[in-house]
């Protein structure tokens, strides 16, 4: 059987076990031998993380072409308006590609979140909202690219759901082993958050 994750990596920490520069590794986070990141978060961003010992598992959830939506909560600088939401949902144009069509949806900040180290830079004149977002492709730094392509660049950047696998109960830094089956990386979530 395999054995499957889950971690809410922290901010500063890259989605590797060995340091690098100035990014901490998860190797001080995670005593647990023999399983690998299926699907990156860069170091400035923060959330869900699956690491397993399963190497189809890890490529299901990894790989772009099984299309496994991943769900991000993106605290914004500015408030979006429907028109900016829409061309999100649609898909954003640059020069070397356009992203796929996604769910996009205008969200409170979230229960229960966490301070971040070092905290979000606040500007008193410039309000700030949460957006979720759902993809199901994974270009480098898509998320910060797509709103800020649309005037609102993301000043934080947050994995909650992996398929309908979300990091509830985990702080960060914190990890759990899954016990459920390898079904819950096929689901996603709807908007109201339950599976589908």
């Amino acid at each position: 059987m395999a054995r499957i994750v889950l971690l809410n990596k922290p901010y500063g920490y890259l989605s590797q076990f060995t340091p690098e520069g100035r990014w901490r590794g998860l190797k001080a986070l995670l005593p647990v031998p023999g399983v690998y990141v299926a699907g990156r978060l860069d170091a400035d961003s923060e959330g869900l993380l699956v690491l397993t010992d399963d190497g189809a598992l890890q490529a299901r959830i990894a790989d772009p072409k099984h299309k496994l939506a991943k769900t991000y909560w993106a605290q914004v600088e500015g408030e979006p308006d429907d028109a900016a939401l829409e061309r999100l949902r649609r898909g954003v144009r640059y020069a070397d590609f356009t992203t796929q069509p996604c769910a996009v949806r205008r969200i409170p900040e979230p229960a229960n979140l966490w301070s971040r180290d070092p905290p979000v830079r606040f500007r008193q004149a410039i309000p700030t909202s949460w957006i979720e977002i759902a993809l199901r492709e994974g270009k480098n730094r898509q998320v910060r690219r797509m709103t800020a392509h649309v005037g609102f660049p993301t000043l934080r950047l947050i994995r909650y759901a992996v398929g309908a696998v979300d990091l509830d109960g985990l702080a960060p830094g914190q990890w759990r082993e899954f016990s459920g089956g390898h079904g819950e990386f096929a689901g996603e979530r709807n908007p109201e958050g339950n599976e589908r």
